[in-house]
């Protein structure tokens, strides 16, 4: 059975970085699409980042585009969000989330998504 664990959360200063961690245990993650999402106290979750099997194409929501990446550690079994530019909106819990193959393709809608880890909580405030 698919495990997905998240880790990297904390608290942070406007303006500073933070490097979120997924893991999975039970399989291997350059076989799947991984979506990374996140959730404010009170809003919907939102997609904010995801990357295809092969890792070719990625897809980010336009309030990250340029501040945030999602990269693979194949050899690690890891993916990560790399997220710079921290501003308070982007507050919130954050999920990593893994999808099967689909080509060179990945969505942001959380329906397509399947195993879900326990989110890591991403404070940034001054």
């Amino acid at each position: 059975q698919l495990h997905v664990v998240e880790s990297g959360g904390g608290l942070v200063q406007p303006g500073g970085s933070l490097r979120l961690s997924c893991n999975a245990f039970g399989t291997t993650l350059a076989n799947f699409r991984i979506g990374w999402f996140r959730q404010a106290p009170g809003k919907a979750r939102e997609g904010v980042a995801c990357m295809s099997s092969a890792g070719g194409f990625t897809n980010y929501a336009d309030s990250v585009k340029g501040r945030f990446a999602i990269s693979r550690n194949n050899a690690l079994n890891t993916v990560l969000l790399q997220m710079n530019g921290l501003k308070p909106e982007d507050t919130g819990v954050y999920y990593c989330a893994t999808a099967p193959p689909q080509g060179a393709y990945c969505g942001r809608q959380d329906d397509e998504y399947e195993a879900w880890g326990q989110g890591t909580q991403v404070t940034v405030s001054s």
